[in-house]
């Protein structure tokens, strides 16, 4: 399940999750000051497992420097309805299993703020899975980059595809029915 992150607690695991992955990878930290929501997946048996960070995007966003994501026509055409993804991972162990919770916690808040797109800069190999296996609508703005550890694609998401057409996309998990089960 994927839930926000509300208290010390959860920021801690949070920045555990990315951290630990970052740090796998060997990416540089960068910590945000500014950011719209943060969430978490959560197993059933209550392990943190997977991070994603939800940034705004400003026509002086530092993603304009890895991509041409300004120049683009859709982020000029919605400006105001577009945000950044940021700090998206899933620890080794789980990776796979849990997509669907990040990708519904992002389709989730794009619906509930009215988020039309999201840019992103996606590893070639997980731009692929999205497209692949889940169907994601996503748009490259660039070639690959070499940032900060590995290279890249800048792209953006089609949020506001996938929450006005839901039936088309079996992965994404109902907010209503997002519920950890409590074991004693």
């Amino acid at each position: 399940m994927f839930k926000r992150v509300e208290n010390e607690l959860e920021f801690a695991m949070f920045n555990g999750i990315w951290t630990t992955v970052w740090n796998e990878k060997g990416f540089e930290f960068e910590f945000s000051e500014v950011f719209l929501e943060r969430y978490v997946v959560v197993t059933e048996e209550g392990h943190y497992v997977g991070s994603i960070e939800i940034k705004p995007y400003a026509e002086d966003s530092s993603m304009n420097e890895i991509g041409p994501f300004l120049e683009h026509p859709l982020i000029q055409a919605e400006m105001g309805h577009i945000a950044e993804i940021d700090k998206l991972a899933i620890l080794s162990t789980f990776r796979g299993r849990y997509v669907t919770d990040l990708l519904s916690a992002i389709v989730h808040y794009a619906e509930k703020h009215q988020i039309s797109y999201y840019a992103m800069l996606l590893e070639p190999v997980l731009m692929r899975a999205l497209r692949i296996s889940y169907h994601v609508p996503i748009q490259k703005v660039g070639g690959r980059v070499f940032y900060k550890g590995e290279d890249v694609i800048p792209s953006i998401v089609n949020a506001r595809e996938v929450y006005m057409n839901k039936e088309r996309f079996t992965w994404l998990i109902d907010p209503r029915h997002n519920v950890i089960k409590k074991y004693k």
